[in-house]
């Protein structure tokens, strides 16, 4: 086997520009074709502040729901048919007023879903919990 040998030593200076230019032609059409869709724009209507004022929301319910079942209407203490009463009376309000829903750690699940299902069927939707 003969193996070939440089005479030579010294390093080649050239540097082949022809795949950094196939490279830099490939994204310049990229650019090219996404440039319009960058560009275009779309058309969005946005409420106006000027426009008629809504009515003051009414004031939240907050109920809280003792460790041994007792139910506080604002921190009144109330019973089950007072509940049911006074969620009945909000709920055919106009504009039913949102109810928040704070359990005692130590509260049964039960009486939690007990409350919001009554709260639901009296038409009152707008439920939150606090901690």
């Amino acid at each position: 086997m003969a193996f070939s040998v440089r005479a030579e030593s010294s390093a080649i200076s050239n540097i082949n520009v022809t795949p950094l230019v196939d490279v830099l032609l490939v994204l310049l059409i990229i650019f090219m074709i996404t440039a319009p869709v960058v560009t275009h724009r779309t058309h969005i209507d946005l409420p106006s502040l000027g426009g008629k004022r809504s009515a003051p929301l009414a004031e939240p319910i907050r109920l809280s729901i003792q460790a041994d079942g007792s139910l506080y209407w604002n921190d009144t203490p109330v019973d089950e048919a007072q509940l049911a009463t006074q969620l009945a009376v909000a709920g055919q309000r106009a504009e039913p007023p949102r109810l928040i829903v704070r359990a005692a750690d130590g509260a049964a699940y039960q009486a939690v879903a007990r409350v919001l299902a009554q709260a639901k069927a009296q038409g009152v939707t707008g439920i939150d919990f606090e901690q």
